[in-house]
């Protein structure tokens, strides 16, 4: 029997090695029990953060719940989700890969995920088209009819840009 030695093979087996892993991410998006009439989102979303360097964050979103209970599930550009976050009164928990991490509430897991506080509450607000304040964060909610939500937060350093577009 001849050895599978192809340059062809060969770049298909290495894309299936690295497809993998992403697949089994799609496969173990937490299934989280809300109580009906939860609301939901999706849409795509851009962070960026004013660190040394910049952080930026560029993928497709799903988010379903409120503050005190839901899920988040980061999708690549092929809609595969690559990362998810599950929460509850007690706890909230980041899962991308094997990378597992836990937090006392979703206010301080987003915060260490984020490298800058992010306004969890207001968030949920502006997404049901309420003004809401936050500490140091100017929500533009005046595209928010056509599905664009746009915040800047400009304290305390380091400065940050949150940009939602929701589909229908």
């Amino acid at each position: 029997m001849k050895a599978w030695h192809s340059p062809a093979r060969g770049l298909t087996r290495r894309g299936i090695s690295l497809a993998l892993p992403l697949v089994l991410a799609a496969c173990a998006v937490p299934q989280t029990t809300l109580p009906d009439g939860e609301p939901g989102w999706s849409g795509r979303l851009s962070l960026r953060v004013d660190t040394e360097p910049v952080q930026l964050v560029s993928a497709g979103f799903s988010l379903q719940g409120s503050p005190r209970q839901g899920y988040f599930v980061l999708t690549s550009p092929l809609g595969t989700a690559v990362a998810s976050a599950t929460w509850d009164g007690d706890s909230a928990e980041w899962r991308q890969g094997n990378q597992v991490v836990r937090k006392g509430s979703l206010d301080e897991l987003a915060t260490e995920l984020g490298g800058a506080a992010l306004p969890v509450s207001a968030l949920f607000a502006w997404l049901r088209g309420e003004a809401a304040v936050a500490d140091g964060w100017q929500a533009d909610l005046s595209r928010r009819g056509e599905g664009r939500i746009l915040a800047r937060r400009s304290t305390p350093l380091p400065s940050a840009e949150l940009r939602l577009i929701v589909e229908p």
